[in-house]
């Protein structure tokens, strides 16, 4: 048998929250949970691109590569003498 008074409390119909509407109720130890992205709204599931840019993140990434205009350029870097 458990022990007592260890356990936390379960709430069978805990609500997800996404952009403050619920999505679904699911098990959990918290009566409500509050997410961002749920498999209704995800590019997986959607089948749609949509990217998620953490404090441009993505514009860094592809400027470092040269994936878009303006960024790095292989013909930049000096040379050295020969």
């Amino acid at each position: 048998m458990a022990k007592a008074d260890i356990h936390p409390n379960w709430y069978p119909e805990a609500k997800v929250y996404c952009n403050g509407e619920v999505v679904m109720t699911v098990g959990s130890t918290k009566p409500e949970l509050h997410v961002d992205v749920w498999s209704g709204n995800h590019p997986f599931y959607t089948g749609t691109q949509k990217i998620i840019d953490t404090e441009g993140r993505v514009e860094r990434f592809l400027r470092k590569y040269g994936m878009v205009e303006g960024g790095a350029s292989g013909g930049s870097q000096p040379q050295g003498k020969k």
